[in-house]
């Protein structure tokens, strides 16, 4: 913990960025010994239904990234008033592609369409977002092994190694359980550790969470959680990306995360930020998962 002259203690803040560096530059030395091996290299394909502006530039993001370690990328844009029909013939055709290697639905969909169905019909072994039942459903019986870890599960387990977070033992709390982020880190932990869970549904998350060694948020409410939600030296993972409307910022809204960060900096040991926390490392992760599928693809080791 650091400590401010004037204002106290202040946290640890993770920087997801140097942690994300780290992680891109093993995946573009892998994707380097592939194409010299086998001539190949990984292939992403990102469906984008719709013209939301924070979808938009996520998806530039991940592009981007993909580009800096070696992947190549294309994306599927689709009208927001497009059929279900439509969506899943572009999923269809993209799971018989055998030079694509990883497929992903950007979320959030129109209402209109049912995107468990879309999930569902996606390859488990193009699934590099982890989404997959079959996926899912491997990540919750013991002794079986995903072909994919949903991304931020995965970097929130990641981030906590790296920072030399003790997991064993410790109470963690999840505030959230969607398939994205909630559940699937809570079966992540379960299967490492004992440790004790409160879902969003509790009628007094405030009271549960003040009894946490360990704080991951997954509600997409921005700055629900507030610094009298903590216990001092808590650790606190944010994976709430918020989209929040800002004609000011050149893409018209900002990002702002579950937590609110300027109280719980003066509460936590360590804490990520938003941005530039956990994102930056759930983008890396992608890339790591688009490669490990192309080397399945090519037997490649």
């Amino acid at each position: 913990m650091h400590f401010d002259a004037v204002d106290g203690p202040s946290a640890e803040i993770i920087d997801g960025k140097s942690i994300a560096a780290i992680i891109k530059s093993q995946v573009a030395i892998e994707i380097m010994r592939m194409k010299d091996a086998v001539g190949k290299q990984p292939c992403l394909v990102i469906v984008l239904v719709g013209e939301r502006d924070d979808s938009h530039s996520f998806v530039h993001t991940k592009i981007k990234a993909c580009d800096e370690v070696g992947i190549s990328s294309s994306i599927v844009e689709l009208h927001a008033d497009c059929t279900e029909v439509e969506v899943l013939h572009v999923v269809s055709n993209l799971n018989k592609d055998p030079s694509v290697h990883g497929v992903i639905v950007q979320l959030p969909l129109p209402e209109h369409l049912d995107k468990e169905k879309i999930m569902d019909v996606s390859n488990p072994e193009k699934d590099v977002d982890g989404f997959h039942p079959s996926n899912m459903g491997c990540l919750a019986i013991k002794g079986r092994e995903p072909l994919f870890v949903p991304c931020a599960a995965k970097s929130c387990i990641d981030v906590l190694l790296r920072s030399g977070i003790e997991v064993s033992g410790k109470n963690v709390v999840v505030i959230g359980r969607s398939k994205i982020v909630g559940l699937p880190v809570s079966l992540l932990l379960q299967a490492s550790s004992h440790c004790e869970f409160c879902a969003f549904i509790h009628q007094n998350p405030q009271e549960i969470t003040l009894e946490a060694d360990i704080v991951i948020t997954d509600v997409g409410v921005p700055n629900m959680v507030r610094g009298n939600w903590l216990k001092p030296g808590a650790v606190v993972i944010d994976t709430g990306t918020n989209a929040v409307k800002d004609p000011n910022r050149e893409h018209g809204f900002h990002l702002t995360g579950d937590v609110c960060f300027e109280e719980a900096v003066k509460v936590a040991s360590i804490i990520t930020p938003v941005p530039g926390g956990l994102g930056p490392v759930t983008i890396s992760t992608l890339l790591s998962n688009t490669l490990d599928s192309a080397k399945r693809a090519y037997k490649f080791v």
